[in-house]
């Protein structure tokens, strides 16, 4: 089993574990079984733990998977923005049904094809979402890859290319998928001149 096997099994183990803890917790009355407000943050975050890794179970809680400060300040700045508000995203999920509630166009790009596929009717439902999944392809020697484990040997230039399918600037674009920083030079060019760009984290 390699490194990337290894944190997958982990992690599926993790979330595993931490919606049975919820389950029981519900059960016993530490937790409601309707999610808390936001702004109830210590119980809210608690909440979170139990549905980690499961972006639909997070999407209900009405949160994208950030930190609460960036929810915010994110939240204020879409609420002081001029409409229509246009979002290009790279790594769907929770986050996309947070931003189809307060902006009026998004489009999201998807690596993982499962995953994609077990949302894109979530997504479609909403009405504002163009939604697609584009996956990487083996390369020897990829053009753009990804340092995230378990990746390697993957090329993800049609993926980070992806934006180029929509047309115009975006107000808000997020980088929470892979090949972030070729994403984020791929995205610069195309974000309006007073636009926002929420980057997850380098990998």
């Amino acid at each position: 089993m390699d490194r990337g096997d290894a944190l997958q099994r982990a992690k599926t183990a993790y979330a595993s574990g931490a919606h049975q803890a919820g389950q029981a917790l519900a059960r016993l009355g530490v937790i409601g079984a309707a999610p808390p407000d936001r702004d109830r943050r210590l119980r809210h975050w608690a909440y979170s733990l139990t549905r980690v890794h499961d972006s639909l179970a997070i999407a209900e809680l009405d949160v994208p998977w950030w930190t609460y400060r960036s929810i915010d300040v994110v939240d204020a700045w879409l609420s002081a923005r001029r409409r229509p508000i246009r979002v290009f995203e790279y790594g769907s999920g929770a986050s996309t049904l947070w931003l189809a509630r307060r902006a009026d166009e998004i489009h999201s790009v998807e690596h993982h094809r499962g995953f994609g596929e077990r949302i894109a009717p979530i997504l479609a439902a909403q009405g504002n979402i163009d939604f697609r999944i584009v996956e990487a392809v083996n390369s020897a020697t990829p053009a753009v890859p990804s340092a995230k484990e378990g990746h390697g040997g993957l090329d993800f230039a049609a993926y980070v290319a992806a934006i180029d399918a929509a047309d115009g600037t975006f107000d808000l674009v997020i980088i929470d998928g892979r090949a972030r920083e070729a994403c984020l030079r791929a995205a610069l060019p195309r974000l309006a001149h007073d636009g926002l760009i929420v980057f997850d984290n380098s990998r």
